[in-house]
């Protein structure tokens, strides 16, 4: 099999050759991909989905990328109010939460437009997984994991700390059938909606609300356009103590709580107080997107190289002028 350019598998549209580029479209055929796979004798394949969070080197990959391009939702009853739907691994978030709203089912609309993340807009992804069931490459088989033994915290997981070991393939949540949404905890959310926090407004107009916002600050992918070829956010939150929240707040950061309790600084915040503003030139082919200082976007001339050259930079500035450490948001794959 002839190598294959990883850049057109990823949204930045950046990267160079795989030995080997295998795409799941049925679910039936993962008992193929795994042996084709164990005919190459390599522990584990890469694993793409829609490639929005990755960025993947110049150099490209030495082995094998397992794009997952599965498709499809089932659903089951559990009790009265209580719905389990099982989603493809490969299902596009955005498309799963549409058609959770249309079911009149509460509990990821608040995920909307968001391509793969554990949680926005006070509402997580933990908060509704029942289990997902996944390959273990070490021993060959298929396991089941609780939620609970997904070790899902603010953007991290098990399967994110221990990259090469599972592949996911499905994923069930418990959902809830009824026409309120839950209970909107993000006050930007609610006052979008006018409501107050703890509001239950109906499942589709916070579905709604979610796009809206999102597209107005600049976070919805689009395919085209000049912020098209980008990864969302490119720098975490970072943590800071209880100590030096309250001097942050006082200067205009904003500091909230993530869902594991941390207080955490707002990183878009830091860049712009280093001088970054939305459309901010960083280097050739590569600036601030057009509505957001966290968001980066590539252009002709831009390399896998020089963006992460970009991103060490923008950190290094930060931590000069605050003390505070940022770190990227973004996957690397390959050498």
């Amino acid at each position: 099999m002839a190598p294959t350019t990883l850049a057109p598998l990823t949204t930045l549209r950046l990267g160079g050759p795989a030995d080997r580029v295998l795409t799941v479209a049925d679910p039936a055929d993962w008992a193929d991909t795994v042996h084709a796979i164990d005919q190459h004798d390599e522990p584990a394949p890469a694993v793409l989905g829609g490639g929005s969070n990755v960025i993947a080197s110049d150099a490209g990959h030495r082995g094998t990328v397992v794009v997952m391009n599965t498709r499809g939702i089932t659903a089951e009853r559990v009790d009265d109010r209580t719905v389990a739907v099982t989603v493809q691994a490969g299902h596009p978030l955005t498309d799963l939460v549409a058609w959770a709203a249309a079911e009149h089912l509460a509990g990821i609309e608040c995920l909307a437009g968001i391509p793969g993340t554990a949680g926005a807009y006070g509402q997580q992804v933990s908060d509704t997984l029942h289990h997902v069931t996944a390959w273990h490459w070490q021993d060959g088989a298929l396991q089941v994991l609780p939620a609970h033994g997904c070790h899902l915290r603010y953007r991290q997981s098990l399967f994110k700390a221990r990259p090469g070991r599972w592949t996911i393939l499905t994923a069930t949540f418990h959902l809830t059938r009824t026409n309120q949404a839950a209970a909107v905890a993000y006050r930007p959310l609610a006052d979008e909606l006018g409501v107050p926090v703890g509001a239950r407004p109906p499942v589709a107009e916070v579905t709604a609300a979610v796009l809206a916002n999102r597209h107005g600050r600049g976070l919805l992918l689009h395919p085209y356009g000049p912020d098209a070829r980008q990864v969302g956010s490119v720098f975490l939150n970072p943590p800071v103590t209880a100590a030096d929240a309250p001097r942050w707040s006082a200067v205009g950061c904003p500091v909230h709580t993530d869902s594991d309790g941390r207080l955490r600084a707002s990183a878009g915040w830091l860049l712009e107080h280093i001088g970054c503003r939305p459309g901010h030139r960083l280097a050739d082919g590569i600036r601030c997107s057009q509505r957001r200082t966290l968001t980066l976007t590539v252009h002709d001339g831009a390399t896998a190289a020089s963006l992460r050259a970009v991103l060490g930079t923008l950190a290094q500035d930060v931590h000069k002028a605050t003390g505070i450490e940022l770190t990227p948001e973004p996957v690397v794959l390959g050498t």
